[in-house]
């Protein structure tokens, strides 16, 4: 990831609810950013995924304004700056986090004036969402995507990513994270994906940049944010583009950590170190559209190591 982030979200709150969370979490086995390294990562092409069964998916049907589905998701709530200085409170209102009665979920960040909402900084400037699947459902390796598209503004920071089960007993970020997609306002066409683990975390995380030709924004439309995940090899993809492939002998010697199950995470940060904060170009609110998560077996022909 971009080399400005100095380290990954600050998860304190999350940690003590996925302790207590993976007894009764649903896990599935297979069988069998920092600065970017693009030395190991490869070319963009085509990779034909065959799909398999679906082990869990949230399509987004129902009403317009309706919360979604707590069978299946868990919004974190807190103004903390998740470790990067982030400017956003998240909340469990459909203020920030609803269905739109047309197959998607909206991520809303708003500007906020009410005083008594208290961030790290002082009165919270902005609310957005931020949900995860660690109550609910967690799974080691597989195909994992999603349809998303994303907003466009400086100091704007979605993402799609995962984190490990263990997170409560080991830390951040000896769990592991996988970073499906992030993307930065000032960088519209460009979206990111990255490990983070031991001894190759924040600024040191491993990955690398895609970005759509012809110099098109991803907020102009919905693209397709996947990885295929085996036990020794992670690979990357936008709208079926191969752009990026990891195994263990990128670590430099370091632990791979990508042997356990993880859960999903999508949010929507205002503000940060690496975004920086928004400016006078930055209209709000901000929408994050997630038409759908799935996530699938581990025996498509990408996710095989």
């Amino acid at each position: 990831m971009a080399a400005h982030r100095a380290r990954r979200r600050s998860l304190g709150g999350l940690a003590f609810l996925v302790a207590a969370a993976v007894t009764g979490a649903l896990v599935l086995t297979g069988t069998g950013p920092g600065a970017d390294r693009a030395d190991a990562a490869t070319t963009a092409t085509t990779d034909t995924v065959t799909p398999t069964a679906v082990t869990w998916s949230d399509e987004f049907d129902g009403a317009a304004g309706t919360a979604p589905d707590p069978a299946k998701w868990t919004l974190e709530t807190g103004g903390t700056g998740n470790g990067n200085n982030e400017l956003q409170y998240y909340t469990n209102s459909t203020d920030n986090a609803a269905l739109d009665g047309n197959g998607n979920l909206v991520i809303t960040a708003r500007k906020n004036s009410d005083s008594a909402l208290q961030c790290w900084y002082g009165p919270c400037q902005y609310t957005s969402a931020r949900l995860n699947t660690a109550n609910t459902f967690t799974q080691a390796y597989g195909h994992f995507e999603a349809r998303i598209k994303i907003p466009r503004g400086q100091g704007i920071w979605p993402a799609f990513w995962m984190l490990g089960n263990d997170l409560g007993s080991v830390g951040w970020p000896n769990s592991g994270e996988i970073d499906i997609m992030e993307n930065v306002g000032n960088e519209p066409n460009t979206v990111h994906g990255t490990l983070h683990g031991p001894g190759y975390s924040g600024s040191g995380g491993i990955g690398a940049p895609y970005s759509l030709p012809d110099g098109r924004a991803f907020a102009d439309d919905f693209h397709v944010f996947a990885v295929d995940w085996s036990p020794e090899k992670i690979t990357w993809s936008v709208d079926g583009q191969t752009y990026q492939t990891r195994t263990p002998a990128d670590l430099g010697g370091n632990k791979w950590v990508y042997d356990h199950p993880f859960f999903l995470i999508l949010n929507l940060a205002v503000g940060g170190n690496w975004p920086g904060s928004p400016d006078g170009s930055t209209q709000f609110p901000q929408t994050m559209t997630i038409d759908y998560v799935r996530v699938s077996a581990a025996d498509s022909a990408a996710a095989k190591g």
